[in-house]
């Protein structure tokens, strides 16, 4: 039974389903590209407005006061869509004038009524950058939340299989490419839980030649399809942990036709670098205080040397 439900879970988020996801929402109006920000995040904001307005008046609760705590004042979103689950991405600093961009990339079960928990991309951006303020005082570095795919569900089966992870991996693609057109100067890093390592092990080996992706963490993973760090990247630092907590250490690390997602991302013959995780469980990477927070922030700095190793 045991194995049963750590092969029918593979790489789940650990928490509750998002909850009803609304009707009616139309396909969101805001431009395709990011080069003139301030016009952008306006554009966002109207249809996050709409879709708000829109859940009010269809009686979707939680959908409204998720989307009314989006429209905080200082809030900056990239991309947004209500249909379905939902889909955003937010900026938390300002990507145009950072040095560094790290780039949160969630895992199952994503949707928008758990953006802001600190265990999704939301909250855990805000975690991040508010560490990274803690440590490095003056360092600008801005985090991008990216909830910008289908999430797959823990209980569907596409949780097991690259289709949602393909799906993304342009997306991402293009997202980093925009960015590095706003900001030249800034470098980046992956910072991917769970399902999330497996749609970067999809996109980091086909970024755009020159694209400056310098750091790669890979936590809670079950698997990439890339059978070496080295096969992710040959020019970015890739960091594996798990924390001791993890369930899915149960999970079996295996590629079989089209199902799992082949060698384990902490093993020695992988070759990545291995930081310390802490003890926490599999939704607890991002925790404010955390051992593992503290050394993700300290790769998204790309402050390698400060990273505390794993034993």
């Amino acid at each position: 039974m045991r194995r049963f439900l750590a092969v029918s879970a593979v790489l789940a988020v650990t928490g509750s389903l998002v909850g009803a996801p609304g009707i009616g929402y139309a396909a969101p109006t805001a431009p395709t590209t990011i080069q003139r920000l301030p016009a952008h995040y306006a554009a966002v904001r109207q249809d996050i407005e709409r879709a708000a307005d829109l859940a009010a008046t269809t009686h979707d609760a939680t959908r409204a006061r998720t989307l009314r705590a989006f429209l905080a004042p200082g809030r900056r979103f990239l991309a947004f869509d209500a249909r379905g689950h939902g889909r955003a991405v937010e900026a938390v600093g300002d990507p145009a004038t950072a040095d560094r961009v790290a780039v949160v990339v969630p895992g199952a079960d994503g949707g928008l009524a758990d953006f802001d928990s600190w265990k999704w991309a939301g909250g855990g951006a805000r975690a991040l950058a508010a560490q990274a303020r803690s440590l490095a005082p003056g360092t600008r570095l801005a985090v991008i939340a990216w909830l910008g795919y289908d999430s797959p569900s823990t209980l569907g089966p596409g949780v097991l299989t690259t289709g949602a992870a393909d799906a993304g991996a342009g997306p991402l693609r293009a997202l980093l490419t925009d960015l590095h057109r706003v900001n030249g100067r800034a470098r980046f890093a992956l910072l991917c839980h769970s399902y999330g390592s497996v749609l970067c092990g999809r996109a980091a080996p086909r970024l755009p030649a020159g694209l400056p992706v310098d750091e790669i963490a890979l936590y809670g993973s079950p698997g990439t399809t890339a059978r070496s760090a080295s096969a992710l990247s040959a020019t970015a630092a890739v960091w594996a942990g798990r924390a001791r907590g993890d369930w899915m250490r149960h999970v079996p690390h295996v590629r079989v036709g089209g199902l799992g997602f082949g060698r384990d991302p902490v093993s020695p013959a992988f070759g990545a670098l291995r930081f310390d995780a802490g003890a926490g469980p599999h939704s607890a990477y991002l925790k404010p205080g955390s051992t593992a927070l503290r050394n993700l922030t300290w790769i998204a700095l790309g402050r390698d040397g400060e990273v505390a190793r794993a034993a």
